[in-house]
């Protein structure tokens, strides 16, 4: 009785099977397109687009009790066909910082925590991106949604004056000095948040860091001005005190460059001069913590 082989057995059970893979022979898209994308996706991201709906319900919601304000405002001056609006463009984000302080603080560790955690970020790095387009992409959707969620009011704002009748080169005016305010509050804002969350994989952990290192640092400066200007009358120190926060830096920048009246206890924004060194601090953050996470993630892509 003949023994059959181990080896013809094995080759009686080989089998190939041809499933369809083709090689690809298109245009390769590279680096610029990659970068493009992860900055698409990370806006879509930061409303809760291409996710779940849970994932939609805050950030619009947020949107909407952002912008409700303004309805309303137009509203009112429509209606008692007001010579003004009652809040001035560059006030608007400064009255409404607890909002976009909460939503920032959201959407920052949602957009890069989460890389970090699920161990994703050498992924990213394995296709033709490189550490400074990861943080340049995040970067700028995070600014970019801020923008779109500070500067959407203004625009409600602007419009309702306009169909009011009010003047058009003074409304103008404020909402092209209202812009440029929201845009640095956007950037500084993004910076700040970003490079918190990426220190800790953990959302919760993120969430909570970005919230209490945004209220702590207004509510420690709020304090001390409030000091200052009862007991002392210092406006030197109720004025410089205002770099230690970043809404009370945007209040100080946007006070003596353009044209804003401060929210400083008893209206006592900084001078030009004074101005200068707000604007420097605004610029080296933003600077700083671009070049932190650049830093950041290039350890956490080995």
């Amino acid at each position: 009785m003949a023994v059959e082989q181990p080896a013809a057995r094995e080759a009686e059970q080989t089998r190939i099977h041809n499933i369809g893979y083709r090689s690809y022979d298109g245009p390769r898209l590279g680096r610029a397109y990659a970068c493009r994308s992860l900055y698409s996706q990370s806006l879509r991201g930061a409303y809760g687009l291409g996710r779940s709906v849970k994932s939609k319900v805050l950030p619009m919601l947020l949107f909407v009790v952002m912008c409700a304000p303004a309805l309303i405002m137009v509203a009112v001056a429509v209606a008692t066909k007001a010579k003004d609006l009652p809040l001035e463009y560059t006030r608007y984000a400064i009255f409404m910082q607890a909002l976009i302080g909460l939503y920032v603080a959201a959407q920052a560790p949602q957009s890069v925590s989460r890389d970090l955690r699920f161990k994703t970020v050498p992924l990213y790095f394995s296709r033709p991106i490189e550490t400074v387009d990861y943080v340049r992409a995040k970067y700028a959707a995070l600014a970019s949604a801020m923008f779109i969620l500070t500067a959407a009011p203004l625009l409600i704002l602007y419009v309702g004056a306009l169909l009011a009748k009010l003047d058009f080169g003074h409304q103008t005016k404020g909402f092209a000095e209202g812009m440029v305010s929201v845009a640095l509050l956007s950037l500084l804002f993004s910076g700040i948040s970003l490079l918190i969350a990426a220190t800790t994989p953990r959302r919760g952990f993120g969430i909570a860091a970005v919230i209490a290192v945004l209220t702590i640092s207004y509510a420690a400066v709020s304090a001390v001005q409030g000091i200052a200007d009862l007991h002392s009358g210092n406006s030197t120190a109720l004025v410089w005190s205002g770099l230690f926060s970043p809404i009370t830096l945007i209040d100080g920048v946007q006070t003596a460059f353009l044209g804003a009246s401060s929210s400083f206890p008893g209206g006592q924004g900084p001078s030009a001069a004074q101005g200068v060194v707000f604007l420097l601090v605004v610029l080296g953050l933003i600077a700083g913590s671009y070049g932190l996470l650049v830093r950041r993630y290039r350890k956490a892509g080995l």
